[in-house]
């Protein structure tokens, strides 16, 4: 009967799918990192335009990602994505280390898996959002195991002179404010843009504070194109935790008090700062682009654990310098181009730990660690006929970690702790990629691709405690190997257009938190496969009509092998064909968006993603799943002159869902889940002076 279920559940899926998300022609940089044509690569890739991300009922970047094929975005707490992670093909808890996120082609990815900060880019400052699928370790390097997501934001270049403001008012006390303005002409251009977002949360202790200020110039000089970004970003979250439930014992806070906070004060902060230079050069036989970038941030954080309080305060500097060049040229009449680079990376890390904020003065331990990485890379395209383009591309790779840790056992709260030994680790890799595209006619493409990817466990990834001896380490990991292939068919027409694709990617000593380890240390897992079909498809019946679908059929799975375990949970786990935790088996989306008038626009979403295996629950065996939700969200826009006023509504039916839950790695029927916000309102309106 199940089985029937599903299989019916499937075939209306692909019913709509194919009757309603394909790329739409662009210019895209994240094919070959420098501009190209869509469709002039033979990759997996989605253009999410201005437009659409104005008729979507997102509210925030994760949301607008969540809508496409093959991504599923978590979020802790539903506050302005706060905490908030994208997850593509299927790697569950490790998804935020190997799907690279960049802005303006630059990583923002850090190496203290604190997460990215989604607010610090506003829907309303980006131009496109390109997403490759599959691809991307070559030409970025370390971490793009899944595939890119490369936000654009807007050019202030002939950008006739305006500026904009902007309020918020909705649910759970939610404000917000913007200023904006731009400038330019066809020599210069500059952009200035101010926000402040201020909401309690749905949960208890969950108020967010955040506030961003970024300045982008460009200067279109005789010779190129110089452009220079400054950024700033502070956050200020209150922490609630999860709801924890135990059926054995009649524990369920989530039903009982599923708003409340287990943990009433503890929180995060973080302050941040960026700087980018850009020099970008077209020549007569391709391009140079030349790229220097800096960043910091300095968080700080406090748990309480019990009665056994933590405070944690983190800075981290990063200096980067990627050039690189495009060379097109002639051989025996093939057209060929090729972009040749190198990335180089250096971070700086620092971490302070200590009992309470009150004695940071003198902190248990003090953490200092270098990390640097050197990435070369080649990568060429032939146009080798009308219909045939072929692309292959390979990447050398090195990462060194230098790691130190001084221990104090006089400082408050320190009698039982322990330093690392120091120590420094070398690693090299490689990727490698080849891709076909074969245009059948003018609406109808095939590509397929196959190649080869690696991520690096980075500082926060490899400072733990020893499961034998409860002290501090460093646990230095081996590498991360996987091997991605897909296939896929693509038509394209003026009022409808859909892309089928299947894929496969094989990982090895993929690297993750061990959920059964005593010393709650890393390790590198056994192999797995993520596998799949992806159908995306727009269809447009009428001009004051978009219909967009996706649907994504998702198998993760680990392959062989055994895990250590431990007393709570028991011992010599194998997990050899068990399902992979936080990755759903089917997801599916569907957006329409009505334009009543000029000026009014009706956006509709429904988002269903199924059932899925709680974070620590690789053995399978826990009696609760993530249960499967169906959300829906609405927004209504008017645009008339220089007034844009959107009211939305979120969560439409007022669902009780989550899609977050980690069991426990002691007790066997404990796990925690992550409650998300009900139905909510907000009302944006905004006034240009031009």
């Amino acid at each position: 009967m199940q089985a029937t279920c599903q299989r019916s559940a499937l075939a209306l899926a692909l019913f709509a799918v194919l009757n309603v998300q394909a790329a739409d022609d662009a210019v895209v940089v994240t094919a070959t990192r420098f501009p190209e044509i869509y469709g002039e690569q033979p990759v997996n890739m989605t253009v999410i335009s201005a437009e659409q991300i104005k008729r979507s009922p997102a509210r925030t970047l994760p949301d607008l990602l969540a809508e496409q094929v093959g991504i599923q975005a978590r979020d802790l707490y539903g506050n302005n994505a706060a905490a908030a992670s994208v997850d593509m093909r299927g790697f569950g808890a490790t998804a935020a280390q190997n799907t690279l996120i960049l802005i303006d082609g630059r990583r923002v990815n850090d190496i203290d898996q604190s997460g990215i900060q989604w607010a610090a880019v506003p829907l309303a400052n980006i131009e496109r959002v390109e997403i490759l699928r599959g691809a991307g370790g070559v030409l970025y390097g370390e971490g793009a195991t899944a595939g890119v997501v490369n936000i654009i934001t807007r050019t202030p270049v002939n950008a006739a002179p305006e500026v904009r403001v902007e309020g918020l008012v909705g649910s759970h006390g939610t404000l917000g404010k913007a200023l904006s303005g731009q400038m330019g002409n066809e020599r210069f251009g500059f952009a200035l843009s101010a926000r402040d977002f201020k909401s309690d949360g749905y949960r208890a202790n969950n108020r967010n504070e955040q506030s961003n200020l970024s300045a982008d110039a460009r200067w279109q000089l005789a010779s190129g194109t110089l452009s220079a970004k400054l950024a700033a970003d502070r956050q200020e979250l209150r922490l609630p935790a999860g709801r924890q439930i135990r059926p054995s014992t009649g524990l369920d806070q989530y039903s009982t008090d599923r708003r409340g906070a287990r943990t009433p004060r503890d929180y995060s902060s973080r302050d941040g700062n960026q700087a980018t230079l850009d020099y970008d050069r077209p020549t007569s036989w391709g391009g140079v682009n030349i790229g220097l970038g800096y960043r910091d941030k300095d968080q700080r954080a406090f748990f309480e654990q019990g009665g056994f309080p933590t405070y944690i305060n983190t800075e981290l500097n990063l200096v980067s310098f990627t050039p690189r060049v495009r060379i097109e040229h002639m051989a025996m009449g093939i057209p060929l181009e090729w972009t040749v680079g190198a990335d180089w990376y250096s971070w700086d890390y620092r971490r302070r730990v200590s009992d309470t904020p009150a004695n940071f003065s003198r902190p248990i331990n003090r953490i200092a660690a270098t990390q640097e990485n050197l990435g070369t890379y080649v990568h060429g395209t032939a146009k080798i006929s009308q219909s045939w383009i072929a692309n292959l591309g390979v990447r050398s790779e090195t990462q060194k970690i230098r790691a130190s840790d001084t221990y104090d056992a006089t400082a408050p709260g320190g009698a039982f702790g322990s330093a690392a030994p120091a120590a420094d680790r070398s690693d090299g890799e490689i990727a490698y990629e080849f891709g076909l595209r074969y245009q059948v006619n003018a609406a109808t493409a095939v590509t397929g691709r196959a190649g080869r990817n690696f991520r690096f466990a980075n500082v926060d990834e490899i400072y733990e405690f020893s499961a034998v001896t409860f002290a501090q380490q460093f646990q230095f990991l081996r590498p991360q190997r996987a091997r991605p292939m897909e296939i896929a068919l693509e038509q394209r027409w003026q009022s409808w257009d859909y892309r089928i694709a299947l894929f496969r990617i094989d990982v090895m000593d993929e690297i993750h938190l061990d959920p059964f380890s005593l010393g709650v240390g890393n390790r590198n897992m056994p192999p797995s496969r993520r596998q799949g079909l992806e159908l995306q498809s727009r269809w447009s019946p009428a001009a004051d009509w978009v219909l967009r679908g996706a649907y994504t059929l998702t198998s993760a799975r680990f392959r062989e092998g055994v895990l250590p375990g431990n007393a709570g949970v028991g011992t010599n786990l194998d997990i050899a064909s068990k399902n992979v935790p936080l990755v759903p088996r089917h997801k599916f989306s569907l957006t329409a968006s009505w334009a009543a008038t000029a000026a009014t626009k009706l956006n509709v979403g429904l988002t269903h993603v199924g059932r899925q295996y709680m974070d620590n629950d690789e053995m399978n065996n826990l009696a609760a799943q993530i249960p499967a939700y169906t959300v829906a969200d609405v927004k209504l826009s008017y645009e008339r002159n220089d007034w844009d006023v959107r009211l939305g509504v979120n969560n439409l039916f007022n669902r009780k869902y989550y899609n977050y839950a980690v069991r426990s790695n002691f007790t066997r029927d404990l796990y925690e889940v992550y409650p998300l916000p009900e139905r909510s309102v907000s009302l944006t309106a905004a006034y240009r002076f031009r």
